[in-house]
């Protein structure tokens, strides 16, 4: 697949550049998408959900009433879960939500996903630029000049520029980030991937190194 590459002003530069067919060009693998996304999202999760159970809860252990001859059901003491301020039965206790997801399914899943974008023409490609200085207005002038205002863009860039970052920090949807930390959730999450051509080849040979 062929693509255009643009200027920051959105100008046709009168090039193009190649989308590699074992990047952007295979046969997606849905499962492992769901799998990598599931994988990314569990990671997220704190897992500090704590609730006091019987043993942690404050309060006497005297026993309540006699055991039998009362007329109603026997009772411990005041911590039991029954009763107003006991402990709770079975309650949430800290834990790692994480698990262990292959590098190769990963890899895979990031490729499924880059395919998708490629076939739904979702990738843009553009000469690399600096700003001069940090001026969101200057960022919010570039994705107009794109056509890709207001909706959730993804810079892929081979090294962040400072004043770069600091531009974009303050838009909502925009985001940018480096090639080689490139996730399926992130470029899922995206309605638009937008690629500096450096960026993309960082792209190509971290992804080409990894099918030798």
């Amino acid at each position: 697949m062929e693509l255009t590459v643009y200027n920051h002003k959105g100008e046709d530069l009168g090039r193009k550049v190649v989308l590699k067919e074992e990047i952007f060009g295979i046969e997606p693998n849905d499962h492992v998408i769901w799998l990598d996304v599931k994988n990314i999202q569990a990671n997220k999760r704190q897992g500090t959900h704590k609730a006091k159970e019987r043993s942690e809860v404050s309060g006497s252990t005297r026993k309540l009433k006699r055991q039998k001859g009362t007329g109603g059901a026997r009772a411990g003491d005041i911590n039991n879960p029954l009763f107003i301020g006991g402990g709770r039965v079975f309650g949430p206790r800290p834990r790692d939500y994480g698990f262990k997801v292959n590098k190769k399914t990963k890899v895979l899943a990031r490729l499924s996903a880059l395919t998708y974008k490629a076939r739904e023409n979702q990738i843009l490609v553009v000469e690399d630029f600096a700003p001069e200085a940090p001026k969101t207005k200057s960022y919010a002038e570039f994705l107009t000049n794109l056509k890709v205002d207001g909706t959730r863009t993804l810079l892929v860039v081979k090294e962040p520029e400072r004043n770069l970052v600091l531009s974009a920090r303050n838009i909502p949807g925009a985001s940018i980030m480096r090639a080689c930390d490139l996730n399926t959730y992130d470029i899922l999450h995206a309605h638009k991937l937008i690629f500096f051509e450096s960026g993309l080849k960082s792209l190509e040979e971290i992804y080409g190194a990894s099918e030798n």
